[in-house]
């Protein structure tokens, strides 16, 4: 019998995005996957609203977290896993591949070599393949790259935290032009995801509602099977070239040159300078 988590989501609407909070009914015992560390890009300011309702969420529920997980560097927030693991002394985790993503970006920033310090960030980096627990709920490792070169899929239970790869099912699924994305890993990566039970639940990583809608974070794989518009009737071709010309329409996250160099640094801001403040580097006319 496949085992069921408790799944808590919380939404960020700054930047359409869902963080989960997911746990062991039995044991108590629970995992944080893609929290938000707040920032405002007009004044420059990070703050913690979306990590702290997830730790008096945890504290309520009676809850202890076993992980932080991030599923990729995000191009669109930065990352609340270093806050949250200070404050629950909990290990944080990604995938493997985060290495290969600091040393495309390295080169973008025209970082000097003291940067990056390479998967030393985290606690653990996961494998394709890989397993744990939360408490009796097995976790297993999928690579599903495609929106990055390192994005990876937890399958927790009847639960997968699927990411960017799939959006709602009327919106069919994420972006892959980043630099290292593919819209045919994409495809390939999503395919992976749908030969899950059709009953797994799938939990997105963003929505855009429409205004005066409400934002939604989860279908099945049999809803998607059925209902996805960018795969539903859709050769492997054609989910390409429809991707790609998709893509070459939307301009940058808004938060995307300042968020990766907090987020291939685990969540942590950079290193204060001689003035204890530390500062983001922006590389001008580079997209």
């Amino acid at each position: 019998m496949t085992l069921k988590p408790n799944v808590q989501s919380f939404w960020d609407a700054a930047t359409g995005s869902w963080q989960y909070v997911f746990h062991d009914p039995q044991t108590k015992e629970g995992a944080i996957v893609d929290p938000v560390l707040d920032f405002d890009p007009a004044d420059g300011k990070t703050s913690t609203e979306n990590a702290d309702r997830i730790l008096d969420y945890v504290r309520q529920a009676g809850l202890k977290i076993v992980w932080i997980l991030d599923t990729h560097p995000h191009a669109d927030h930065f990352s609340a896993a270093g806050y949250l693991g200070q404050k629950l002394g909990a290990p944080r985790a990604i995938g493997e591949k985060v290495a290969e993503i600091q040393s495309v970006w390295r080169d973008i920033y025209n970082l000097p070599d003291g940067f990056p310090e390479g998967t030393g960030y985290w606690d653990r980096v996961f494998a394709d393949g890989d397993s744990f627990k939360v408490g009796d709920i097995p976790v297993d490792v999928l690579f599903t790259p495609g929106h990055t070169l390192a994005t990876i899929t937890y399958v927790a239970g009847d639960a997968a935290f699927v990411n960017d790869t799939f959006m709602m099912p009327a919106n069919g699924s994420a972006r892959a032009d980043f630099p290292g994305g593919s819209s045919a890993e994409l495809y390939d990566s999503l395919q992976r995801i749908l030969s899950l039970p059709d009953a797994t639940r799938l939990f997105i990583g963003h929505d855009y509602p429409a205004e005066g809608a409400e934002p939604a974070c989860i279908a099945t794989v049999a809803e998607h099977r059925a209902r996805n518009t960018h795969l539903k009737d859709a050769s492997r071709e054609a989910f390409i070239t429809l991707r790609d010309e998709r893509d070459a329409t939307l301009g940058l996250p808004d938060r995307m040159l300042a968020a990766l160099q907090v987020n291939l640094r685990g969540g942590q801001l950079p290193e204060p300078e001689a003035d204890g403040r530390s500062y983001l580097k922006i590389p001008l006319n580079a997209f």
